[in-house]
């Protein structure tokens, strides 16, 4: 009786010293305190128990050139963001902001630019008869540009209204911004003007709205500048040189087919 006596206290005694196993399987980290105590079978000290907090990493790749680290600064917070600055120019929030600032204007001005090219050469001429002023499109029917030239022949008052009324607009946008501030739900380009009421009440829709406006946008600063390049290079203007998009069917097929059959 006095060995099984002995052997019970020897067991107690070294439980004092074995590191329990919590449910998950991860060991305990007991103080040094603690085995100096009664030993308490089946229970752990969860103050001593030394926990890990896995950390949160977002994407390191760019989604525009996967090959590309991503920018920090870019964090899908703006529509669009596909993580593509190559150059790094956004080093902080605010410098993103204002980046986004001029590209929704310069995306704004661009998709008027690419419906007003085509139109132009297909009107110009005609009004310029009914006012009685002469064209400003030249013998190839191209539009004044930087490299078509022509740009001389745009009368002073026009080039007055036009820098008046986008310096007018450009103003009010940054004094918007400013009061506003990039931590107050404010977005760039927002300039609250919306008279036929198309901008959704809801954020998904807002969010939607948002990324449709500066996917046309990029879309129609490429388109710009293909034009420009395009009627320099062929000395042709772009709707005589791709009839089919700007004229009937019926009026474009037979040159089509005179042109495959040659």
């Amino acid at each position: 009786m006095k060995n099984v006596l002995m052997a019970c206290c020897a067991a107690g005694s070294a439980t004092a010293f074995v590191v329990p196993v919590t449910r998950h399987g991860a060991r305990s980290v007991l103080s040094v305190s603690s085995m100096t105590e009664e030993p308490k079978i089946g229970m752990v000290d969860m103050a001593s128990i030394t926990v890990s907090t896995p950390t949160k990493r977002g994407p390191v790749t760019s989604q525009a050139i996967p090959f590309l680290k991503c920018n920090p600064v870019l964090d899908g917070e703006l529509a669009g963001d596909f993580g593509f600055d190559p150059l790094n120019f956004a080093q902080n929030k605010e410098a993103l902001w204002d980046y986004r600032e001029a590209e929704v204007k310069h995306a704004r001005l661009a998709m008027l630019a690419a419906a007003g090219w085509p139109i132009s050469e297909l009107l110009d001429r005609s009004i310029a008869e009914n006012f009685g002023v002469p064209a400003l499109l030249d013998d190839a029917d191209r539009v004044p540009s930087l490299l078509n030239g022509g740009l001389d022949h745009v009368v002073p008052e026009w080039w007055g209204f036009c820098l008046g009324l986008t310096a007018a607009i450009d103003s009010y946008g940054i004094q918007k911004a400013r009061e506003a501030g990039f931590d107050s739900g404010y977005v760039p380009g927002d300039l609250g003007w919306d008279p036929l009421g198309l901008y959704p009440a809801d954020e998904e829709g807002k969010k939607d709205m948002q990324l449709k406006e500066i996917k046309h946008g990029r879309t129609a600063m490429m388109a710009v500048a293909v034009f420009s390049i395009e009627e320099f290079s062929s000395k042709q203007g772009v709707v005589d040189e791709t009839p089919f998009f700007f004229y009937p069917i019926t009026e474009t097929a037979e040159t089509l087919l005179q042109g495959l059959v040659n």
